[in-house]
């Protein structure tokens, strides 16, 4: 058996014991210790080196590392500067770590416990209480991000009651579990969505999956009504969401396709195919092209253009722009910007342009969308509606009779009465006939159209946006629809008729 070698010692001694400054090499050759002894103990400040090229340098007392000190870990990089007890980490100090990792604050027995300071390889940032070297208790985080959390913790996960601010604005406060959201809280959404009730797992436990407007699937009405859409959103079992508000739904409208007639040569014609000829399925059997909606003014029962400014349709805006231009297919966000160039260049445009009530927010899963009507139609655009056979066709020299007409009287735009206005359609046995009229008493013609109501919450709350919802408006010439059924502005626009004609008698 091989007798173990002494160690070796070079300094200062008293009374045969080891006291002052000396060097000491141990028996086993693996530590090595430089330093203040005391009655042959490790004594005030000294420097203990390991074979591995760790070291610890500080204070010592009785021969253990107790006090402040400085510790390096050859094998990792580590480095620890605080407080020592018995050669272990223990009260406040600074660990170092070699991956960019930085913990400031208290440590019991070797662990992180306590308040403390964490800061991870990619900046992120956590203090608070420590457990065990896990987060636990109450602490903020603030996340790569942007992202700002405060509130409990459980081993390392976000548990308990918290309140999250996102970087890009959306707030929730409520319960956590498993590091997300469960139980009670409520958000609100950097979209302007807002909700407060019961969550799982992230997500909300009652969640609209449809938009419904309510009232009939197909609506009949004449020519220059307005209507008014009240619309909910609902969830699987046909309940309105009230608990969520602040959704951006958007109305709009379509034509069926093969109702709109124009010139192959008209500019207008050529301005459709650019910013909406593509037909679009619809719910009904048919496909539709986008036509402008518009809005009657609460104070005036005069309609005004959502997309337009002094009194200038959409359709105007754009045959205006279209002028200028050769419209190639290639060009339709040209055409586009061009329409909208228009509109910025209006004199005192900011203050003519009226609040676009074809979006609303759903408050309380509701929302209504209130005097909304269709648009007129250009001077160069004829419409038909098949009723119960086809429609009569115009011989050339009539069509080019009516066109040659129209071009030459004044054009106004649909701000002018809807008194004065008529149709151009009338009926005529079981064809729909053609009839000329001035462009200023022009109002929506006879037709199939779809109202679409459809989310353009940006971005989608929840990441996805609810499927549209669809009702079909038939507008009738007025001499079809019984007076019974007309709408209440409708019916004054029929017994101002009658009344006049009366009087013409």
């Amino acid at each position: 058996m091989a007798e173990s070698r002494p160690g070796v010692y070079r300094g200062e001694m008293k009374e045969q014991r080891r006291n002052g400054y000396g060097h000491y090499i141990y028996s086993n050759s693996f530590f090595e210790y430089e330093g203040e002894w005391k009655d042959g103990k490790k004594q005030g400040h000294g420097k203990l080196l390991f074979k591995d090229g760790s070291y610890y340098e500080g204070e010592f007392v009785d021969g253990e590392i107790v006090g402040n000190g400085f510790r390096y870990w050859a094998y990792t990089g580590n480095t620890y500067s605080g407080q020592f007890l018995y050669g272990e980490l223990h009260g406040h100090g600074v660990m170092q770590y070699k991956d960019g990792r930085k913990y400031e604050g208290d440590f019991c027995y070797g662990l992180q416990e306590g308040h403390g300071l964490l800061t991870d390889k990619d900046g992120q940032q956590y203090e608070g209480s420590f457990y065990k070297s896990k987060r636990h208790g109450g602490g903020k985080m603030r996340f790569k991000n942007g992202d700002v959390y405060e509130g409990d913790w459980i081993l390392d996960q976000r548990q308990g009651h918290g309140l999250l601010h996102c970087a890009d604005g959306t707030v929730y406060e409520g319960q956590w579990r498993n590091d997300t959201f469960n139980g009670q809280g409520s958000i609100i959404h950097c979209s302007g969505v807002t909700y407060d009730g019961q969550w799982l797992n992230g997500y909300p436990v009652v969640q609209p999956t449809k938009i419904v407007i309510l009232g009939p699937e197909v609506i009949d009405t004449v020519p220059g009504s307005t209507h008014t859409f009240h619309v909910q959103l609902h969830n699987e079992d046909g309940e309105v969401v009230k608990c969520e508000s602040g959704r951006l739904l958007e109305i709009s409208a379509g034509i069926r396709d093969g109702e709109l007639l124009a010139s192959s040569k008209s500019s207008l014609y050529k301005i459709m195919e650019l910013i909406g000829r593509e037909s679009t399925e619809s719910p009904f059997g048919f496909e539709y092209i986008s036509y402008p909606l518009m809005a009657s003014s609460s104070e005036s029962p005069e309609p005004r253009a959502t997309l337009a400014s002094d009194g200038k349709s959409l359709f105007a805006l754009l045959e205006q722009s279209a002028t200028k231009r050769d419209l190639e297919p290639e060009s339709r966000s040209t055409l586009m910007d061009s329409a909208r160039d228009t509109l910025r260049n209006q004199d005192e445009m900011e203050d003519s342009i009226p609040s676009p009530s074809c979006f609303q927010r759903t408050d309380r899963g509701s929302a209504i969308f209130n005097n909304i009507i269709l648009a007129p139609p250009p001077m160069d655009v004829v419409l038909t509606m098949q009723l119960n056979g086809p429609p009569e066709p115009l011989s050339p020299r009539r069509a080019k009779k009516r066109r040659d007409k129209m071009h030459t009287e004044k054009t106004s735009t649909s701000q002018e009465s809807l008194g004065s206005s008529r149709s151009r359609l009338t009926v005529h046995g079981s064809k729909t006939k053609f009839y000329q009229t001035r462009l200023k008493d022009a109002v929506t013609l006879p037709g199939e159209y779809v109202i679409m109501v459809h989310e353009v919450t940006s971005p989608p709350f929840m990441g996805k946006h609810l499927p549209p919802a669809f009702r079909l408006l038939r507008i009738l010439p007025e001499k079809v629809l019984p007076e019974k059924a007309l709408p209440e502005k409708g019916r004054r626009m029929s017994l101002r008729k009658d009344s006049q004609k009366d009087a013409g008698n």
